[in-house]
């Protein structure tokens, strides 16, 4: 079913190409994320850190500081249009990337870091804005897991790309490898991004209208348990990153393997996303996603009664990539899902979900990382709460019904406010 607004402008790229840039956008945050775990470390020692735990905040503030920029590059998208906001992101990037490389002190560090995640907001929100402009309903959500399983990459291969730094080179060379892809990305997308922002959608920057255009996605009950339930899901992912590196380096002895171990999670997620795309216009966004959240919580009630009795790590793995997979089954559908009613504001809307997602969600990943007790029970406890919140949001955007296929009545009635 389509919605009677999706009339995407005509696009210079093709599918492969376009799935490749938007990759490559939301990659550079997740690069953000995931080359840094293997030198937390060296720049606790580096720097001189008292707490062990307080070398997480470098992934936390990151993540939360994500959170809060995402109010304003939708609605900034909305008035400006998709390509300088994206352009203008990745420059900044740049920049704060060799301010990373050459902060002398941790608070200095965090200021970047926090500074780079308000940035990296605006890589999240475009892919998305971009991709409702193209797309919608099942289709989006095929879309979406292809870029999923392609960005799927960068979790792959990072920890191990920072794994090799630290072979060879201090710390701070992993933030000048940042920079360097991010003006690689910069340059593809100047030459080869166009404008994907309907003239007819254009939408004046004044306090009232970005207000009650969020506003409208926040009310929407068809989208509000989604993007809520996806943020709950979110959030134990962010609490696993958080001390990914002392629970399955440290506490399970992986050492050098970990960031093997973590490449190897990313490739079985990619896998994922790759079967989602093939399989979610056959049965719907809403029966793969529901199914995937059920068995999410299944898992993570059957990880969680292994960890109270002492697991390792040869039992810890399996479950916790079989649990990430079905993360990458509920994030892609999820999106797609709730961003269906929001054509007209479509930046505002992805704006005010994603804020609400990356900032709830890093809140409770690192209050579950600063939990880490030195055994994996307070990340599975925390899987098993947020799978079941997660639950009871979709069962309340569905009015108590799963697996249901077509959209419910008046899911295309919201209109953007008037200037």
């Amino acid at each position: 079913m389509h919605s009677p607004d999706a009339n995407p402008v005509r696009f210079p790229m093709g599918e492969l190409e376009f799935v490749a840039m938007m990759a490559s956008f939301q990659a550079l945050q997740a690069l953000a994320i995931d080359v840094m775990l293997p030198a937390l470390g060296a720049i606790s020692k580096d720097l001189h850190l008292a707490d062990p735990n307080q070398r997480q905040l470098i992934i936390g503030v990151f993540l939360i500081c994500s959170g809060l920029g995402s109010l304003f590059p939708g609605a900034l998208a909305d008035r400006f249009g998709r390509r300088p906001v994206a352009l203008c992101a990745i420059a900044v990037y740049v920049l704060l990337s060799m301010l990373c490389a050459v902060a002398d002190s941790f608070e200095l560090l965090l200021a970047a870091r926090g500074l780079m995640g308000l940035v990296t907001s605006a890589m999240m929100v475009m892919p998305m804005t971009i991709l409702r402009d193209r797309f919608d309903g099942d289709r989006m959500a095929r879309t979406q897991s292809l870029i999923a399983m392609t960005f799927m990459v960068v979790p792959m291969i990072a920890p191990m790309v920072g794994q090799s730094v630290l072979l060879v080179a201090d710390w701070r060379w992993i933030f000048g490898i940042m920079g360097g892809l991010a003006a690689g990305v910069f340059v593809w997308a100047y030459l080869r991004l166009p404008e994907t922002l309907h003239p007819e959608f254009r939408q004046p920057i004044r306090l009232g209208v970005i207000a009650g255009n969020m506003a409208l996605a926040v009310r929407e009950r068809a989208a509000l348990g989604y993007f809520l339930g996806a943020a709950f899901v979110q959030g134990a992912l962010f609490g696993y990153l958080n001390s990914a590196q002392q629970l399955v380096g440290e506490h399970f002895g992986a050492g050098t393997l970990f960031p093997v171990m973590f490449g190897g999670m990313a490739l079985v997620m990619a896998c994922t996303n790759f079967a989602n795309a093939r399989i979610v216009e056959r049965f719907g966004a809403r029966r793969v996603s529901h199914a995937a959240l059920l068995i999410y919580i299944g898992l993570a009630v059957v990880h969680l009664v292994l960890a109270m009795r002492g697991e390792g790590l040869w039992t810890f793995l399996p479950l916790m990539t079989l649990s990430m997979c079905m993360m990458s089954f509920i994030g892609a559908n999820f999106q797609a899902i709730s961003l269906q009613p929001f054509a007209r504001i479509a930046g505002a809307a992805a704006s005010v979900m994603a804020f609400v997602r990356m900032v709830f969600g890093a809140i409770l990943g690192s209050l579950i990382g600063q939990a880490y007790d030195g055994t994996a029970r307070p990340v599975m406890a925390a899987m098993v709460v947020c799978g079941l919140s997660a639950l009871v949001l979709v069962l309340y955007s569905e009015r108590g019904r799963l697996f249901r296929r077509v959209n419910p009545p008046g899911y295309y009635r919201n209109q953007p406010v008037e200037p």
